[in-house]
């Protein structure tokens, strides 16, 4: 009987394996075509540096002067552009601390209750813990079913990543990574040095593309290289201008892209502003308070991505942890780290502390918007 059973085990683990192995390949084969956008940039840039380096200032400009001073201008941005574009591919988004996750009496209860509104009840009995203020369009608790987890404030799932990500403002296929809490920095960097790079090359190769396309130069095997350089820079150069252009508004307000599109829902309805806390004070949140530390795609953003400040909420990670070691749990040194993540650095409010349904709510100073 007891061999029947194990066969039968078997056959049923086998049977599940031969269900699962095209999913398995599918997502195999999707991970990989994501990295094609990121494969083409890469392509580009390769082809603009042998074009720029070699066939302009090596093979085109005679004037030694002129040639060393451009090729140390662009070597420059080039390497703060590659170093701040690697950056953002290659820091991992940062997840929900497990303290979101249910505990394990409140799992079960949630996953055998078929009501939503109790399940509802489940869910805000263990955010009263935590340092949870927005909510869903419908006013619940925002609850992710596919990672198990409540959501932190400005957190979303990502179906591209398959995790929820905090802080999340979009997830972008020319990096082939999440853009949130953990790289958002080095992604607003990556748009600047990307601008400033491809401004660099319309700046100096423009005199020549002219005397190339006037025929004041001879027709060499460097003439389509500078030509064609000038137009794909200046293509560049317009459409990641507009974009930079837009996330400095969205730091400037302090909101994500989602945010821009869909206000976050408080407790007491949307506020498209609910987390501006002024000018300054927004810029900081994401490049930190050091202003030398600005240009470099180095982690110093305020914050650990679970708590905000906000207009009228506002709980650190130190308060966090405390409410938190309330219920039994705590967040680990290691998941306050910058790569799990937090920052030392608190925010200043002032105001008076209240309670409102078991949550705390306290009233920030705020600076006047521009």
């Amino acid at each position: 009987m007891a061999v029947t059973s194990r066969l039968h085990s078997l056959l049923q683990t086998d049977q599940y394996r031969l269900k699962m192995a095209p999913s398995h390949t599918v997502r195999c084969c999707k991970r990989a075509l994501n990295w094609i956008p990121v494969l083409f940039i890469n392509l580009v840039v390769g082809w603009s540096y042998y074009a720029y380096v070699v066939e302009l200032c090596v093979y085109t400009i005679t004037n030694n002067a002129e040639r060393i001073s451009y090729l140390v201008i662009f070597h420059i941005f080039f390497f703060m552009f590659i170093w701040s574009y690697w950056k953002t591919i290659c820091t991992r988004p940062a997840q929900p601390s497990k303290v979101f996750t249910l505990p394990r009496a409140e799992k079960e209860m949630f996953e055998r209750e078929e009501q939503a509104e109790m399940q509802q009840e489940i869910l805000k009995k263990v955010a009263r813990n935590l340092p949870v203020y927005t909510r869903t369009a419908g006013g619940a608790i925002r609850y992710c079913g596919l990672c198990q987890v409540i959501k932190p404030d400005r957190c979303h799932h990502c179906s591209t990543c398959e995790m929820c990500v905090l802080k999340m403002d979009h997830h972008c296929p020319w990096v082939n990574n999440c853009v949130g809490f953990s790289n958002y920095k080095f992604f607003v960097l990556f748009l600047a040095y990307a601008s400033l790079y491809c401004g660099v090359i319309c700046a100096t190769v423009v005199q020549y593309f002219i005397k190339f396309w006037t025929k004041h130069l001879p027709n060499t095997h460097a003439k389509f290289h500078i030509l064609f350089l000038f137009f794909v820079a200046a293509l560049f150069f317009i459409s990641i201008l507009s974009l930079f252009s837009y996330h400095l508004w969205l730091v400037g307000r302090n909101r994500t892209t989602i945010e821009a599109f869909r206000a976050p829902v408080f407790v007491k309805g949307p506020d498209k502003n609910g987390f501006s806390l002024g000018f300054k004070r927004n810029v900081a949140e994401v490049f930190g308070d050091e202003a030398k530390h600005f240009i470099f795609p180095v982690f110093t953003s305020l914050g650990d991505g679970h708590s905000f400040v906000t207009r009228l909420v506002h709980i650190d990670p130190e308060q966090a942890n405390s409410v938190l070691q309330q219920n039994g749990k705590s967040l680990s040194n290691e998941e306050l780290s910058p790569n799990g993540l937090a920052h030392d650095t608190q925010h200043k409010v002032n105001g008076n502390k209240e309670e409102n349904g078991g949550i705390q709510i306290v009233s920030v100073a705020m600076e006047s918007e521009p």
